[in-house]
């Protein structure tokens, strides 16, 4: 009896043994289900962050700009950004209780460094095109603007149209609704780095003309400018500013609340009249 018993117990442990061996493989599969399922779930969770609290944790807002007057820029023998953008953008970080940083960008870079995250915000006159809305989040307009023509004074009375302007040709910032705007016109141009390096093409007769924002121009070209042999004429589009942040950032409806209470209480109105763009302002609410 002793015999069978213990035989019965062998039987039974090599079964055991063997379906242990059968199943293996599908614990393996198992397992790396199980990892699959943790990687997605800290993917989800990294993508669903709050940006503000980042911001907060790190104690600084990277804003990512071009020298891009009256928005963002410095005074000859200055190192302090100053401009409409700029002075706002330090408003709203003082809310956020944390030092805000400007770091010049490639303007066509904009969206890439975002992403990485060597900026937090592009605040920099940003015009709300198609491209920017569907690659980040936006808030709110703020300021209206325009696209506009600019040539040297003493032609500005040959080139009052879209026509005219055909045979020129044109410096304009790459990635810029200015460059939008010569594609859209079929107008033969040159990508610069900046808006302000087109000013220097026309100024210099490298380039025929140049676009850029209608705001810069009342800042930039003109009687008592850098650049008061240049004047603008044809308006080829008219936009609004936004302030870009991350794709699903919560940043954006964060500096939306930030605008309301700013443009309320008249600090929004001071900066605007301080750098001549109150005109442009455009009523938070």
């Amino acid at each position: 009896m002793k015999k069978r018993i213990i035989g019965s117990v062998l039987a039974a442990s090599m079964v055991l043994a063997m379906a242990g061996c059968g199943s293996s493989a599908p614990n393996t599969n198992a397992s790396a289900a199980s990892s699959s399922q943790a990687v997605t779930a800290a993917s989800s969770a990294a993508s669903s962050e709050s940006d503000v609290d980042y911001i907060k944790n790190k104690g600084s807002l990277i804003v990512g700009i071009t020298d891009f007057a009256p928005m963002d820029y410095k005074e000859d023998g200055s190192d302090e950004w100053i401009g409409f953008d700029a002075d706002l953008a330090r408003e709203v970080g003082k809310d956020l209780g944390v030092d805000v940083k400007f770091v010049e960008i490639d303007w066509d870079n904009k969206i890439l460094e975002l992403d990485n995250k060597s900026i937090d915000v592009v605040w920099n006159g940003m015009t709300l095109t198609d491209e920017v809305t569907k690659s980040m989040a936006c808030t709110n307009a703020y300021l209206n603007n325009a696209q506009v023509v600019v040539v040297p004074a003493d032609k500005a009375d040959q080139y009052q149209t879209v026509d005219s302007l055909k045979d020129l040709s044109f410096a304009v910032e790459a990635g810029s609704a200015g460059e939008e705007a010569a594609k859209e016109n079929n107008l033969n141009y040159t990508a610069m780095t900046s808006q302000a390096d087109t000013l220097m093409e026309v100024s210099a007769g490298t380039s025929d003309a140049s676009i850029i924002d209608l705001l810069m121009a009342g800042a930039m070209i003109g009687k008592g400018t850098s650049y008061d042999k240049l004047t603008h004429t044809v308006e080829l589009t008219t936009e609004k500013y936004g302030v870009g942040c991350r794709k699903g950032s919560d940043l954006a409806d964060y500096i939306n609340k930030e605008f309301v209470k700013l443009y309320q209480d008249g600090t929004m109105k001071t900066i605007a009249e301080k750098y001549g763009v109150q005109d442009a302002l455009v009523e938070q609410k």
